[in-house]
């Protein structure tokens, strides 16, 4: 049998795990984006090999990689912080019980 006190470490246990999973995704997000982007820029040209292609039409997709991956790792940030949004359950809370009040009412018109 499951106590409260063994949920909750099972909950806080799960959280910093996702937590982890965030901060890992933040460092590969800078890491792999910064060094396109210093390829893209130019920078890194004198450490490449003289057979890699430098112009820089060949790195357009760099912006459309850092674009989708800033959306993904946004999306990422909103379910890891979802518990500080609690909005969205007070409007299911808040609909629920309206709908419970409509139901004791009669006022049920879907019908």
């Amino acid at each position: 049998m499951m106590t409260n006190k063994h949920i909750a470490r099972e909950n806080a246990k799960r959280r910093v795990k996702e937590l982890k999973g965030y901060y890992s995704h933040i460092v590969v997000f800078i890491i792999i984006n910064g060094i396109l982007y210093l390829l893209k820029t130019g920078v890194l040209n004198s450490l490449l090999p003289e057979t890699f292609p430098k112009e820089s039409h060949y790195y357009d997709w760099i912006n459309g990689n850092i674009l989708i991956w800033t959306v993904i790792l946004a999306v990422h940030t909103l379910i890891i912080l979802r518990h500080k949004f609690t909005f969205f359950k007070r409007w299911e809370v808040r609909q629920i019980q309206k709908y419970m009040d409509e139901d004791r009412t009669g006022q049920n018109f879907d019908k």
